[in-house]
């Protein structure tokens, strides 16, 4: 199927977008990758009258280091993580990056455009929520920053007013003994998990100082398993501890049944995924190199 006739607007600037949003009103939507506009055009699920190009606008993929923080431009490839030296200090990071779909996917989508689409289905926001992370934005009316955790609302659901976009996601990186890993279970590589875990430990000898765990798709937003991290913080790294992490996140999940399992099955699937991760990452934590791929059905 065709995609419903639209106005094709290419912005030069990403103040420039802001100010056509303002102009065209609820009927733009903006172009980053488009792995997930596209294929709702396709389908008219998503029927914009508007699509304002971001892809022409100059310097808005990047990857720096300052500061102790990594800060990644809105229209950052997939892929360009994927390669980055810079993001492979965090590995959890790299994790995501290198598991998203397919190499089209990967070369096209952004770190921007996900977080901006909200998808529950994503996987940045459930791993930079282990992180601290910041989403800078641009409107009409100037920029402000907002922390990840006051961003994403709901499902589809930002923080970000019509004329605004993000513009650059700024990650501050791990102090030292920290490690992390991310895991998703899927059916095949190009579609969505059926359930997620990300897991990012700071560890002092075998004693986990902090903890973040954060399940994906098996929720209306990704979720922060706080009873889970309790149940890391302040004990040694054991056996019994990691079981007691992992039940707390398995109670944590609010999945519902739907094609990829029941309800019941992603609330089993997202515990193993919870205590493989919490052992991944206290591998890396400790300075093991440890290489993760995703799980496929």
């Amino acid at each position: 199927m065709y995609p419903r006739a639209f106005h094709y607007h290419r912005a030069a600037s990403l103040k420039e977008a802001a100010a056509m949003l303002a102009q065209l009103g609820e009927g733009a939507k903006l172009l980053a990758g488009g792995q997930s506009l596209i294929p709702l055009m396709k389908l008219r699920f998503a029927n914009p009258a508007h699509l304002v190009d971001l892809n022409f606008i100059s310097g808005t993929s990047y990857i720096k280091e300052d500061n102790s923080t990594l800060r990644f431009g809105a229209l950052t490839r997939h892929a360009e993580i994927e390669a980055s030296t810079a993001a492979a200090k965090i590995p959890i990071l790299h994790d995501c990056a290198a598991g998203i779909a397919d190499v089209q996917v990967r070369n096209r989508g952004t770190i921007g455009g996900s977080l901006a689409e909200a998808d529950p289905s994503g996987d940045w926001a459930a791993v930079l929520s282990t992180l601290s992370t910041q989403v800078r934005c641009v409107g009409v009316s100037g920029e402000r920053t907002v922390a990840l955790a006051d961003f994403i609302k709901d499902a589809y659901t930002t923080a970000l007013a019509h004329d605004e976009l993000v513009s650059e996601v700024v990650v501050k990186t791990p102090p030292k003994g920290s490690g992390g890993a991310f895991l998703a279970f899927k059916r095949s590589a190009p579609v969505y998990p059926t359930a997620s875990a990300a897991v990012q430990l700071t560890l002092d000898g075998d004693v986990c100082k902090d903890a973040a765990i954060v399940l994906g798709c098996v929720a209306l937003t990704a979720i922060r398993a706080r009873d889970a991290e309790k149940a890391l913080c302040g004990s040694p790294l054991t056996q019994k501890t990691i079981a007691v992490a992992m039940e707390a996140a398995r109670a944590a999940a609010d999945p519902q049944s739907d094609m990829r399992g029941s309800a019941d099955y992603k609330r089993a699937l997202v515990g193993a995924l919870v205590k493989r991760a919490i052992e991944i990452a206290a591998r890396r934590a400790r300075g093991e190199q440890v290489e993760v791929s995703h799980l496929y059905a």
